[in-house]
């Protein structure tokens, strides 16, 4: 997107992400029904934050809003990447 690459399934530190730009030092994450758990918010919530903690900018996604409207969520990560510019 706008010549920036972006790798998918990316070990960071011990976690993977679903998608990684290191120029932007973007992560995009898709979450699907699992993540809807108590513990499992927790446990993202933790990864996130050590992830946040450095450097990382996030953008997360349910998988119902990327598989229904595509179009939005790749408007939504342009913007992203076009005020990161």
């Amino acid at each position: 997107m706008h010549g920036f690459l972006f790798y998918r399934q990316k070990p960071i530190d011990r976690y993977i992400v679903d998608f990684y730009c290191p120029k932007l030092r973007l992560v995009i994450e898709v979450d699907g029904d699992s993540h809807n758990t108590d513990e499992a918010m927790v446990n993202d919530t933790a990864r996130e934050e050590i992830l946040s903690n450095m450097g990382l900018n996030f953008l997360r996604y349910d998988d119902l809003e990327v598989k229904k409207n595509i179009g939005n969520v790749l408007l939504s990560i342009e913007d992203f990447v076009l005020a990161k510019k």
